[in-house]
């Protein structure tokens, strides 16, 4: 890895305490390549060779069962992915895919394990970040066994208007076919509850979504921090 993606590793949560010698000597053991769209980097089931940093682009985790799939979450830059099995020396849990081409970071698994022995702040940092996302996980699982697939979308859509800025108008992150499988829904199930959450303000138009009336539409979906903040 060039010294000139150092400043942004560095600045994730997870380097940004530790030592210099311990950053640098991962930075030495580290590359960095670019992906085309729609490759699939990792797939379930093998062993976690690699923590993985997307610099730039997007990248799908999901997961496979009998003919079916479902899609677990989407990386944006600047983040670390597949931290748990990198740590626990233990396979994948979910396979990874490029959304568009994307520029990853790769740093080897064992060294990253070598160095979460030797720095005490790394180590925190590792510990926090796990606990963050185990927090993530429980939330998810109280989103989809506590509520409907329509109060599931009007929450999704609530956050989604929130980390768009706030207006009426926003566009979705990723396309219908994929917030399906992320919502626990079929394309059909989402189209028709599409058409139900317009009782509550809500047209859509491609990508676009509209709401009119957000008090409206909290009032039914109730959304709770305890399920919908990812932030703690």
């Amino acid at each position: 890895m060039t010294e000139s993606y150092y400043p942004d590793v560095r600045a994730l949560h997870l380097f940004s305490e530790m030592a210099d010698e311990h950053f640098e000597a991962l930075m030495r053991v580290s590359y960095v390549q670019t992906f085309p769209p729609q490759i699939e980097m990792i797939t379930e089931g093998d062993s976690s060779d690699f923590l993985h940093i997307v610099l730039s682009g997007a990248v799908e985790q999901f997961c496979t069962w009998n003919g079916r799939e479902t899609i677990m979450s989407t990386i944006r830059p600047i983040s670390t992915f597949i931290l748990a099995a990198t740590i626990k020396d233990a396979p994948y849990l979910m396979s990874a895919r490029t959304l568009e081409k994307s520029r990853i970071a790769l740093i080897p698994s064992q060294d990253v394990r070598a160095v979460f022995d030797a720095d005490g702040q790394f180590a925190r940092a590792i510990v926090t970040e796990l606990a963050q996302c185990y927090r993530s996980v429980v939330k998810a699982q109280k989103d989809i066994k506590l509520r409907t697939s329509l109060e599931r979308l009007a929450n999704y859509l609530l956050r989604q208007q929130r980390y768009s800025g706030g207006g009426q108008g926003f566009d979705l992150p990723i396309e219908k076919r994929r917030l399906a499988l992320l919502l626990g829904m079929t394309p059909e199930n989402l189209s028709r509850a599409f058409k139900a959450l317009q009782a509550y303000g809500v047209t859509v138009d491609g990508a676009g979504v509209h709401i009119r009336d957000r008090e409206d539409l909290e009032r039914f979906a109730k959304p709770s921090a305890l399920i919908d903040d990812y932030s703690s």
